[in-house]
């Protein structure tokens, strides 16, 4: 895979059983992942750096707090797929990631953007890189991200969005996740130490 100026993008898509696993196993392991966007004939993206793990109806934060309904189904859809909804004006990208006959998703709060930069920086101009995806609406916007994409197929390699396996190793910082009014007792956002591309 390659962008159109020849850079290569390395690595391997993840299939359905990276994410057929508990969304905070899942999470972890999102971190230094390289989210892809196929926008026509670009490729814009980067490494994942921060993202949250949410789950079913014992999760109080979660969209799936109060059961199956038409917003939240895809929650209980396959693992491996995108879940799209707006919060304030804003498109948030989740990763359907479940065991099975489970529920749960990922939020991906922020990315390091390497490639495809200059069609994000249109997107959504900003002053420095470092505000360009640091944060969950800040990265949808750049990427182009909206709902048109929930329920893409994140294994399959023609989707408009995919995340590869680079090998990359990081060290993970722990937290507990933003913005949320009630919470559970552990730590569910995951985040790169030492990156300035963390929202927080």
């Amino acid at each position: 895979m390659s962008t159109r100026d020849g850079l290569q993008i390395i690595g391997r898509i993840l299939d359905e059983r990276f994410y057929c696993r508990d969304p905070s196993q899942v999470a972890r392991e999102l971190l230094g992942k390289q989210l892809v966007r196929r926008l026509g004939e670009d490729l814009l993206g980067g490494l994942i750096v921060e993202v949250e793990a949410y789950y079913g109806a014992e999760d109080p934060a979660s969209r799936a707090f109060k059961g199956l309904k038409r917003f939240n189904r895809m929650m209980w859809m396959e693992p491996g797929r995108a879940f799209i909804y707006n919060v304030h004006r804003y498109w948030m990208f989740n990763v359907v990631a479940h065991e099975p006959g489970g529920v749960g998703a990922i939020l991906v709060r922020a990315i390091e953007p390497l490639f495809g930069v200059d069609i994000m920086m249109r997107n959504r101009p900003v002053r420095s890189i470092r505000e360009l995806t640091s944060g969950p609406g800040r990265l949808t916007k750049a990427l182009a991200i909206d709902k048109r994409l929930d329920g893409a197929y994140l294994t399959e390699e023609e989707s408009g969005v995919i995340i590869l396996d680079n090998s990359m190793r990081v060290e993970v910082g722990t937290s507990h996740r933003i913005g949320v009014r009630r919470d559970l007792e552990r730590e569910l956002r995951f985040f790169v130490k030492g990156n300035s591309y963390v929202s927080h």
